[in-house]
């Protein structure tokens, strides 16, 4: 699934769609990977390399349990499962 970059408001991450990734007001980067419409990924334990198109690459590979349960990579803003 392709993502999208979005800019969080003063709201926080409301509005966040599954797909969407973005830098927190603290600097840690956050996403939510498809079909969840619950869980949201704290990339802060990650590397993200952000890419001159504005797309981002995160490795290792993105574990989501509790809230929702998914594993996979977001790579040049392409979400992807394992």
């Amino acid at each position: 699934m392709q993502g999208r970059r979005i800019k969080i408001g003063d709201d926080g991450y409301h509005g966040c769609a599954p797909g969407d990734y973005f830098k927190g007001k603290d600097g840690v980067w956050y996403g939510r990977p498809p079909g969840q419409e619950n869980a949201l990924a704290c990339l802060r334990g990650h590397t993200v390399t952000e890419h001159e198109d504005g797309t981002i690459t995160v490795s290792p590979s993105i574990l989501i349990s509790g809230a929702g349960n998914w594993h996979g990579f977001l790579e040049r803003g392409v979400w992807r499962e394992c």
